[in-house]
């Protein structure tokens, strides 16, 4: 038997979270329904009444929940996100993922038996700098940001005493973590500081003849073809017209999947992995959970792990081991 990677996954909301518990999560992760996670969408997320429900179902399967409080609060207006903290302490949850240094040193000093991750949008790569957040803050565990090869995440495992987090399965991101401002270039607004790429108040389809349109603000950002499947317009995925051809300049529609590199993640010393999709529905979380539930466990005994089953879940139609084998960047 090998060691066995923890299982990190989303919900969106209570009826994700109780599917994501039943497919066999080892942790599901949430947020309060405000701008201080970094998916604060409408529709979505957690109040107090409901982040405690989740919690006590989770527990009762011997299920934990991490709190994301991840985004970074604007000058003089630290309040909601300290109230957070607060609010998931209280509430019992299991660690709260935070990636401001105001909110890290609020958290320590307020409730410092509460586990404290590092939120990906800290964007910490480089063992000096997750170094810093452990000494300053007691950070237990770093999300790795997806631009390390597998290698690399080995190197720094090998010098850094906390536990390592990557992403495994889900959209792909252009930009490092916690510094990407295209959102907020068209809309005002950004997942930085407000929460949300890509707000669904600026979002608009159109049919023109028989295409569809999508924009984002005064921005179009797609052209669909008739039977063309559309995805959600982000800035990054937008397709535009260069030397008379319209492509996709900045990241193509595709989804992260590392089902087959499991052993080779456990290997490097990676403690958890992390599947993406907050937005999804339920049906998406409990059919991606299973799955990697299948994998994890398969790969934790040494035997063949699963590949393939997630094919049709991809954006796009299309998946990518990302930078962990430099196929990527």
């Amino acid at each position: 038997m090998g060691a066995r990677l923890e299982l990190v996954c989303p919900a969106g909301n209570p009826a994700a979270l109780r599917a994501a518990v039943d497919a066999g999560a080892d942790v599901v992760y949430a947020g309060f329904a405000d701008e201080t996670n970094a998916r604060n969408f409408p529709g979505l997320n957690f109040s107090r009444d409901e982040m405690a429900e989740g919690i006590a179902y989770a527990r009762e399967r011997r299920c934990c929940v991490y709190v994301a409080i991840n985004t970074y609060p604007g000058a003089g207006n630290s309040a909601p996100w300290r109230r957070a903290v607060d609010d998931a302490a209280a509430l019992g949850a299991d660690a709260v993922i935070l990636a401001d240094i105001g909110l890290l040193d609020y958290s320590q000093r307020s409730h410092p038996d509460l586990r404290r991750h590092l939120s990906v949008q800290a964007s910490a790569s480089n063992a000096e700098a997750i170094r810093f957040y452990h000494q300053a803050f007691g950070v237990k565990r770093v999300v790795l940001p997806r631009v390390l090869t597998v290698s690399e995440i080995a190197d720094l495992n090998a010098r850094i005493e906390v536990e390592t987090e990557v992403f495994a399965f889900g959209g792909m991101c252009v930009m490092a973590e916690g510094r990407c401002s295209l959102s907020s270039y068209v809309t005002g607004q950004s997942p930085n500081t407000d929460g949300v790429c890509s707000p669904a108040s600026h979002v608009y389809y159109e049919k023109r003849n028989s295409d569809l349109v999508s924009r984002l603000g005064d921005f179009t950002l797609n052209v669909y073809s008739d039977g063309e499947a559309a995805g959600y317009p982000t800035l990054c995925k937008g397709r535009f017209v260069t030397n008379g051809r319209a492509s996709y300049l900045f990241e193509e529609p595709t989804s992260l999947n590392v089902l087959t590199m499991l052993p080779e993640l456990t290997a490097a010393g990676v403690s958890a992995l992390k599947i993406e999709g907050r937005q999804r529905g339920r049906a998406y979380v409990a059919r991606v959970v299973a799955t990697f539930r299948r994998a994890v466990d398969a790969a934790a005994r040494g035997d063949m792990v699963p590949a393939g089953e997630l094919d049709a879940m991809t954006e796009g139609q299309r998946q990518t081991a990302g930078a962990y084998d430099k196929s990527w960047h």
